[in-house]
């Protein structure tokens, strides 16, 4: 196991997709210091966004009920500090652009790399 942060850092972890959220999870607790928290809709992850504040989301753009950019919104009008990346199979421009504009501070694109989320992880890490 990489212990890649000292103290635990929280991570929301938020798709549709149980089969993605679970090799999300199973991607960060293996990094190490992570704790996971996760979502199947973006009114989940605004609830437990509230709840628990964590300190990075990991948000799909393309779910039911409400859906990643209507998410975001909502997590940054409950914390303008909020750290979202938006991770996703449908990146066109227009949605990383959206998406940028309203406080994403990154987009990844399906299938994902262990990099990115140690790069994602060590951002948000210098940032607290």
């Amino acid at each position: 196991m990489l212990v890649l942060l000292s103290n635990p850092m929280k991570v929301l972890v938020c798709d549709d997709s149980l089969l993605i959220r679970r090799q999300l999870k199973d991607a960060l607790e293996k990094l190490g210091g992570v704790e996971v928290y996760e979502a199947s809709n973006g009114e989940e992850a605004v609830e437990i966004y509230k709840e628990n504040f964590p300190e990075l989301v990991l948000l799909d753009l393309v779910m039911p009920v409400l859906n990643g950019l209507d998410c975001l919104k909502q997590i940054k009008e409950i914390d303008d500090n909020a750290s979202v990346v938006m991770i996703t199979s449908t990146g066109t421009k227009e949605n990383l652009r959206k998406a940028l504009e309203l406080g994403a501070i990154d987009f990844i694109q399906k299938p994902w790399k262990e990099e990115q989320l140690i790069s994602a992880l060590s951002r948000i890490k210098g940032r607290c």
